[in-house]
């Protein structure tokens, strides 16, 4: 949707206010109206730029105007603006002068979706994880407080849903013993992460939602009882000893108060002047202050506001008129995930599955629709998330936790000491593994196999492909003394790589020679047979990567040279797992390092992941110039 200026052929971000905006310093003047204009137009090239991307549109729809409110009360960089989780930074960016680097939006060479340090000192957290702001905030306002820095403020934006984080409540718990902070926590409260936001949290603000009027109310009860002849001061005095109480009946936010920090709000979140005398009076407070905002995700765009599950929390290449995507390709790994657990907990009552705010992207909303009493959203707490299976699985049932790879390793403790060493019969479901892309770093699901691999009982699947992941799946939900955990990446799904046979338990994929063998993890079957056609070697598919099979020992014994290709990092990978239990193996896997945001393709190639490469050192390997295990 381009949209058009009144009275010339231009689109709007060319010729208004937009295209005057460098830095934070250009808002300083403005009128309101200027304002209001500047809002509609970040929108229009919010949806322009975004549907042709793709990225993370719903959430930066619906905080224009509080992005603009803080930084015209606040001087970034000195004062430190962090945002949690990062989805909502676009409209801090083009503040910030990078609106003309949205055409490379989340490409090669081009900006990150989330804060990024090399891009602008404006930028601090680049983690996307949720839950992490408040945590950030503390050590930075302690550090200014150590350090002298009197001048500087911090600013945290924290969403609804990342307050359902318990490191959140952490943090607020030592924020709040410090009464000298010069913080400001902002909550961004639309109901939602991304899906509506659960739980008692969830509860409270909505509560605190319908009492807009309260400070209101209280202003009025003050004129009018000092007013009072004779008896107005001390009957003043005594109602306001009564204040706490009142609040509590009345607007519940004791809560954030009896944790020391004083409350404002809530307020509207899409009006600028309020925004900006809220943020003023926080501001010259003189200690920790919670700003409670009511903002709309995916304001001013109807096909966001109409997709309820969602609100285009995050979108790819999408037609800007209709929201709807501009192509369509084949079903998704995690549509073929979702869908299969639907068929099993039709037959099994056992099953339970577990998302943590992320209903939608892990494939859990059919199942949820047939068996909502057996589905559930525990927010943004995938550490909860695990224990909490580990108690269903003691309890008779058996959880199935669906996780992006990359919010594991929030959990790794749980996964290693309540699940696995309790030998708790939970599946654990993790889509994007391996290179995701456009994400950039922290979505990289590279660090699964490694952190799987370490953790005694726990057995690890990779499925190459729909008919694997279903198959796989439903070994998996038998397992009922030990955890299972089955990884497969972002995109579409091939239906089916076919084996020549099954072998111990093995799937032989493509037979060659007795020189080379490939073992190929998972997703990487196609590569794997691309590359050992051009070289004619053997390729075969453990299916369950962990524990080895030693019937996988016993078959690549029997070949000269033995090459593994995964897609997680090499260092404790799978390579790393088989060398030591005693196979001489090659390794093609990701280097031990953060990998900047690049298409999945893309990322693979520079790493030498392709047909091409591989067969390459391959042919080295049977020349004997690679003559020892490298892993």
């Amino acid at each position: 949707m381009a949209a058009s200026c009144s009275t010339c052929s231009a689109r709007l971000y060319d010729c208004y206010v937009i295209e005057r905006i460098n830095s934070p310093r250009d808002l300083v003047g403005l009128s309101n109206d200027q304002l209001n204009s500047l809002a509609a137009e970040i929108r229009a090239f919010l949806i322009e730029k975004v549907s042709k991307s793709g990225g993370h549109l719903g959430p930066n729809l619906g905080v224009v105007e509080l992005t603009i409110a803080l930084h015209r009360v606040f001087e970034s960089p000195n004062d430190v603006i962090l945002f949690d989780t990062g989805h909502q930074s676009y409209v801090h960016k083009i503040l910030t002068g990078r609106a003309k680097d949205f055409d490379k939006l989340r490409q090669r060479g081009g900006i990150s979706g989330y804060p990024s340090r090399k891009e602008s000192s404006h930028d601090v957290i680049e983690n996307s994880h949720a839950s992490t702001c408040l945590s950030w905030a503390d050590g930075i306002s302690k550090g200014f407080e150590l350090s002298g820095q009197k001048d500087r403020t911090v600013v945290a934006v924290v969403g609804d849903g990342a307050l359902t984080g318990g490191m959140s409540w952490e943090a607020l718990n030592n924020i709040a013993a410090d009464k000298d902070r010069q913080l400001v926590i902002v909550v961004n409260d639309n109901t939602r992460s991304y899906s509506p936001t659960i739980g008692g949290l969830a509860s409270h603000l909505s509560t605190l939602r319908l009492t807009k009027g309260y400070e209101k109310f209280l202003d009025f009860g003050k004129a009018v009882i000092k007013a009072t002849p004779v008896v107005g001061d001390p009957l003043y005095s005594a109602v306001h000893g009564m204040k706490k109480g009142i609040k509590d009946f009345i607007a519940p936010q004791g809560m954030f108060e009896d944790l020391g920090l004083k409350y404002y709000g809530p307020i509207d979140g899409h009006n600028i002047e309020e925004l900006e005398e809220a943020l003023k009076r926080a501001k010259g407070f003189g200690g920790p202050v919670i700003i409670h905002c009511i903002t709309e995700k995916g304001r001013g765009y109807q096909p966001a506001l109409e997709d309820e599950a969602e609100r285009f929390h995050a979108v790819g290449n999408i037609n800007p008129e209709t929201g709807m995507p501009v192509k369509s390709g084949g079903p998704s790994w995690t549509k073929v995930f979702g869908d299969e657990l639907v068929e099993i907990g039709k037959t099994n009552s056992k099953i339970v599955a577990i998302t943590a705010a992320m209903m939608g992207p892990t494939g859990l909303s059919k199942f949820q629709a047939n068996f909502p009493e057996r589905t559930i959203d525990v927010g943004i707490a995938e550490q909860h998330a695990l224990t909490s299976a580990a108690g269903l699985a003691f309890a008779g049932m058996h959880p199935v936790v669906a996780v992006y790879s990359t919010f594991l390793n929030r959990a790794f403790d749980q996964l290693l000491l309540d699940v696995a060493m309790h030998k708790a019969g939970v599946t654990i479901v993790l889509d994007r593994s391996g290179v995701t892309g456009d994400d950039g770093p922290s979505h990289h699901g590279i660090w699964d196999l490694a952190i799987g691999g370490i953790v005694p009982t726990l057995q690890m699947a990779a499925p190459r492909d729909a008919h694997s992941l279903r198959e796989e799946l439903r070994e998996a939900v038998a397992v009922n003394d030990a955890p299972t955990m089955i990884r497969f990446p972002k995109g579409e799904v091939i239906e089916s790589v076919p084996a020549i046979r099954r072998q111990d338990g093995l799937d032989i994929l493509l037979e060659g020679s007795n020189e080379l063998l490939i073992i190929s993890i998972g997703a990487m079957a196609k590569l794997a047979i691309d590359a050992a056609k051009l070289v004619g070697a053997t390729v075969v598919d453990p299916r369950w990567i962990k524990p080895v099979n030693p019937a996988l020992i016993s078959l690549a014994q029997k070949y000269q040279k033995v090459l593994v290709i995964e897609d997680g990092i090499k260092h404790g990978g799978i390579a790393s797992t088989l060398a030591e239990a005693g196979l001489t193996c090659e390794s093609i896997g990701i280097p031990l390092e953060f990998i900047d945001h690049s298409k999945r393709d893309e990322i693979l190639n520079d790493l030498g992941i392709n047909a091409q490469t591989i067969a390459a050192r391959m042919q080295h390997l049977v020349r004997g110039k690679i003559g020892r295990a490298h892993v």
